[in-house]
């Protein structure tokens, strides 16, 4: 069984795509099935790393931004090359005009989505956010025939995640994790960090996490130092950092449903235009506290918050449970997308 997975990542684009791909990847790899990965050279792709984690990347090289019929037309010269069953596609840029141009050369078509914002031509949609109506949100989007994978149910995590023994959140911040996604390219980290260095931090420890994408690493790096805060660098256990912490400062997206899983009470600045609405809908139901989008996200609106929480401790069990209680994945079964996608090609 053979399966492509069409995703890119960039300082701009950010790296939750290919991270939640290369987790799939690892699952399917589990049950005998081989995936390679067709991704565009952009400024700060996470090529290499794909590469380091023992799959195979083809690269497309037409020159300038990123263009549907292009890449469709590159995109088409490999998948001839290949006996693929299945062709994944994790990519907002991508919508009917280039799966119908590649459906003669692949099986099946798999979209992975959170934007419910264009049509597909596919037989599988994956959207694994949590949306007040997400049942609804693809009716008139997708064929007939498609097979819709919905809700916090579908969620990808790393196995790490699965491993972990949730532990009770205390009553008081001891322990506080900042971190807003592998590239951060509105560079929300340095703001938290600036705001919370004006609280006293004796007797609260501070994780700073970012990834190899982020173009203020040795700034960060060197404020980590001067605060003595612990500074970590593209790693594979932040699922820990998240158990271990008691409150977290970071970005809507899919770190978001990792700290909801966990059940990490999390202060959450919208970065993106596509988290608005799954991070504003997460807020109604009562599991974060959402400060709204990044540019009207100073130092002092995170600072107060912070405070604000330290103020009323109880409130961090009460967004814990609240969190928890909107993700429930049963971690004893196959992950329900890797059964659809085994079924899907069988």
């Amino acid at each position: 069984m053979k399966i492509v997975i069409r995703v890119d990542s960039s300082v701009s684009l950010g790296t939750g795509h290919v991270m939640r791909c290369l987790t799939l990847a690892n699952y399917l790899k589990k049950e005998g099935i081989f995936s390679l990965f067709l991704c565009k050279d952009e400024p700060g792709n996470l090529i290499s790393e794909i590469r380091m984690k023992g799959f195979e990347v083809l690269v497309l090289n037409y020159q300038g931004e990123f263009n549907q019929n292009s890449d469709a037309l590159e995109t088409l010269n490999y998948l001839e090359k290949l006996n693929v069953n299945m062709i994944i596609v994790d990519h907002y840029g991508i919508d009917r005009t280039w799966e119908s141009q590649i459906r003669r050369s692949v099986q099946k078509i798999f979209i992975i989505d959170d934007l419910a914002n264009r049509q597909h031509d596919c037989d599988y949609l994956l959207d694994q956010n949590y949306y007040k109506h997400y049942f609804t949100r693809y009716q008139l989007l997708v064929p007939k025939d498609c097979r819709l994978l919905l809700g916090p149910s579908h969620l990808i995590l790393r196995e790490e995640f699965y491993k972990l023994e949730h532990r009770d959140r205390r009553n008081s911040l001891q322990r506080l994790l900042i971190f807003y996604g592998g590239s951060d390219p509105t560079n929300e980290t340095l703001k938290a960090i600036n705001a919370i260095t004006l609280i006293d931090l004796e007797k609260i420890v501070v994780d700073v996490v970012t990834g190899s994408a982020n173009l203020n690493n040795e700034i960060i790096k060197q404020r980590c130092l001067d605060k003595g805060f612990n500074y970590h660098c593209q790693i594979d256990y932040l699922a820990t950092l998240m158990n271990n912490a008691d409150l977290s400062l970071g970005a809507g997206g899919v770190t978001m449903w990792e700290r909801c899983y966990i059940g990490l009470p999390s202060i959450v600045t919208i970065v993106a235009d596509n988290q608005i609405n799954s991070t504003n809908d997460v807020e109604e139901y009562g599991a974060i506290i959402n400060l709204g989008y990044y540019l009207h996200v100073t130092e002092k609106v995170i600072l107060n918050q912070v405070l604000n929480v330290i103020s009323q401790p109880n409130s961090l069990r009460k967004y814990s449970r609240k969190a928890k209680e909107l993700i429930r994945i049963n971690k004893q079964e196959k992950h329900p997308v890797v059964q659809a996608i085994m079924e899907g090609i069988s």
